[in-house]
């Protein structure tokens, strides 16, 4: 078999893919995301006021199962998605991919961005987890959750292209990430250097979406090109955002600690 003709596998959807078309149903809903994110945010503030003169629940099964499956969704995810774009960079170009949207018509993207939506949504979850064992909940979590469902659901409804790329490379980071989370649940010792890799993944995630959202604006000028100063600015707005914010939590959680720690040996 050439490459031509695995290229052309890979881009073969599978039965399951071409089911049902959710499309037009989060298409028509998608303003819903600014009520379930309202309604997410005021949750956090009843629950830990909740919370604060209880002792927090141990949930470990839950949380693994939990961490589980979206682990095991995410690594799907990956593998499909991943798959699919570097074929379709092969077939046609990178240009394809970040800018022109014929690509979102196929059964297999519009299924696993459908089930990537809803799946911000499902993880919300993750606060609930957070709240109820008493855990700490850092600015960066609830504004990312929030703002995530938020924005995949305008870039799905307005089909930006480049919203290919940015559910792939979520996908890729959160098999990882909720593997982890995973393997933290159910008390497995792991590297040290996990919980770091997955911060740094999600830095390099930002850097990278930015370059997606650049090289998409840089192209506008292509007849087909569906790219609006819209998509641009809000696109460009979250993702240099959220690189602050994810370098901001790097730095104070790995690398200031250990500059401390050296100054007092000193």
């Amino acid at each position: 078999m050439n490459v031509s003709e695995e290229t052309e596998e890979l881009l073969q959807p599978y039965d399951f893919e071409v089911s049902q078309d959710m499309r037009p149903f989060l298409e028509e809903y998608w303003a819903v995301s600014f009520p379930i994110a309202l309604i997410y945010l005021l949750l956090i503030f009843v629950g830990q006021n909740y919370m604060k003169a209880r002792k927090g629940f141990n949930l470990q099964r839950p949380l693994i199962l939990w961490s589980f499956c979206l682990a095991i969704f995410s690594i799907l995810g990956t593998m499909r998605m991943w798959a699919y774009m570097g074929a379709l960079v092969l077939r046609e170009s990178l240009k394809q991919t970040v800018c022109f949207t014929s690509f979102l018509e196929d059964s297999i993207v519009k299924f696993w961005s459908c089930l990537f939506v809803l799946s911000k949504i499902i993880e919300l979850g993750d606060t609930a987890f957070i709240i109820l064992r008493k855990r700490p909940l850092i600015f960066v979590h609830w504004f990312h959750h929030s703002t995530v469902l938020v924005f995949s659901s305008f870039v799905f409804k307005n089909k930006v292209a480049a919203g290919g790329w940015f559910m792939t490379m979520n996908f890729g980071v959160h098999s990882i990430m909720y593997t982890y989370y995973t393997l933290k649940a159910a008390k497995v010792n792991s590297p040290g250097w996990f919980p770091k890799l997955i911060t740094s993944l999600q830095i390099l995630q930002m850097i990278m979406g930015t370059v997606v959202v650049i090289l998409a604006y840089t192209w506008t000028h292509e007849d087909g090109c569906h790219t609006t100063m819209e998509h641009f600015f809000w696109s460009i707005v979250l993702y240099v955002a959220y690189f602050f914010l994810f370098a901001h939590f790097f730095y104070h959680t790995y690398i200031m600690p250990k500059v401390k720690a050296k100054t007092k040996s000193e």
